[in-house]
């Protein structure tokens, strides 16, 4: 590899790492996205967001290109005892100097209407848009694999 090539690829993998660090208080943890098969029209991402800031923030917003949309879900449980999914429009308060899980039968990133299957190892570019520290870019690896236990295991 040529000293330019490298110099090129280091720049790309500190920008990564900056994006993250965005707003200069929030931090992305642990993210990965799946779905649940090749021919799946919806997948999810999941991470944990740390805010390392002295002041509350709030996860209002997602965008990526990989879906015709993208929410912020989490799960509730109706008067059957049945869990469903619905949108948080309001988003998820990560307090300051603390952290909050988006995880598998919890709060999560939902993709609907993915435009191609989500593969193995592949990333996907997201941007999480925070009240207070704006657009904070984040690059999610694909792990199809991954055995997460969710909210309902202990």
């Amino acid at each position: 590899m040529s000293f330019k090539s490298t110099l090129l690829a280091t720049l790309a993998a500190a920008s990564l790492v900056t994006a993250a660090f965005a707003g200069g208080e929030i931090k992305v943890d642990d993210a990965y996205a799946r779905s649940s098969g090749a021919n799946a029209k919806a997948g999810a991402a999941f991470m944990m967001i740390v805010n390392q800031g002295e002041a509350e923030d709030r996860l209002i917003g997602v965008t990526s290109d990989v879906a015709a949309r993208v929410e912020l879900h989490t799960h509730k449980i109706d008067e059957n005892g049945v869990a469903k999914m619905v949108h948080v429009e309001e988003g998820f308060v990560i307090p300051a100097g603390e952290s909050h899980m988006l995880k598998r039968g919890g709060d999560h990133v939902m993709f609907m209407g993915l435009k191609q299957p989500f593969e193995q190892d592949a990333t996907v570019p997201v941007t999480l848009i925070f009240e207070q520290a704006g657009e904070v870019q984040v690059e999610i690896p694909v792990d199809l694999e991954r055995k997460d236990a969710g909210a309902h295991s202990h």
